[in-house]
């Protein structure tokens, strides 16, 4: 197996992500080029592409030994398999349909994964300057400064997210608004942001109590998995059990007790898991 040095891994990708944030940032105010993927509400940017482009470059010429997962090669044909190796999983902008309307809660995610497990995460809002970072046992920090989940243990003083998703099957569409409808009169709150990445770094903030997502992929989650675990969050699959990366569903909260009472009112709903083909 290729050698892995955390910190020379993290010190690399975070050189390559900001120099990405200078994409995203020159490119959000400007007009884009918009294809359409799975549907009308799942897009991509040539900005998504060329962010994809220089990180793997990047990445694959400091680590040759190292095997990818992109959101844009995934979506060009390419496997999306976990093995033991090191892996970097990467989604270049999450949040596409808030970019694309330069609504300004959009990231880059960046993580590696060795032996089928987190060992850094980088998530990066460059239009707010927010650099989430986290090495496993280490910590999670927001620019420099270490950051703790909430403790919130209450139903009915979480602050949740929950999202709409980019997929307008019926099923789905149900499963959301049935979610909602059972949450909203439970819950302090419930905000859709339209960023699984950056709902789930800001639980590992203490800023959101809660949130969860079905047809998620694996780049949406797997570097502020590593952000919220290291911040003292928890993050289970959406019926209570153990997280599976490749199965599309995240439930994520600020204790293991808030996140198994939501787990118990949510309807389920399972897409096609990522490592299908």
């Amino acid at each position: 197996m290729a050698n892995v040095e955390p910190q020379e891994c993290l010190s690399v990708a975070l050189k390559l992500v900001k120099q990405a944030g200078d994409l995203v940032r020159d490119a959000i105010k400007k007009k884009k080029n918009i294809e359409m993927k799975s549907s009308a509400v799942d897009l991509v940017t040539e900005t998504d592409k060329a962010v994809e482009k220089l990180l793997i470059t990047g990445l694959s010429s400091a680590f040759p030994d190292h095997k990818f997962i992109g959101e844009e090669s995934v979506a060009g044909g390419e496997k999306c398999v976990l093995t033991d190796e090191p892996t970097w999983i990467i989604d270049p902008v999450d949040g596409t349909m808030n970019f694309v309307h330069s609504f300004p809660y959009t990231c880059i995610s960046v993580a590696l994964w060795v032996n089928k497990d987190a060992e850094v995460g980088i998530v990066y809002n460059p239009i707010l300057e927010h650099m989430f970072t986290a090495l496993k046992g280490q910590g999670a920090y927001l620019n420099d400064e270490k950051i703790s989940a909430s403790g919130e243990t209450d139903l009915s003083k979480a602050l949740v997210f929950s999202e709409m998703g980019t997929s307008h099957d019926p099923e789905k569409v149900d499963t959301v608004i049935t979610n909602i409808t059972t949450l909203l009169t439970k819950v302090h709150g419930i905000r859709a942001m339209g960023s699984c990445t950056l709902n789930m770094c800001h639980v590992a903030l203490g800023g959101v109590d809660a949130c969860f997502e079905f047809g998620i992929h694996s780049w949406d989650t797997a570097a502020a998995y590593l952000v919220v675990k290291e911040a003292g969050g928890v993050i289970i699959d959406t019926e209570g059990g153990p997280f599976d990366l490749m199965r599309r569903r995240v439930l994520c909260a600020s204790t293991q007790e808030l996140a198994e009472k939501i787990a118990k009112l949510l309807k389920q709903y399972q897409p096609e898991r990522d490592d299908a083909h």
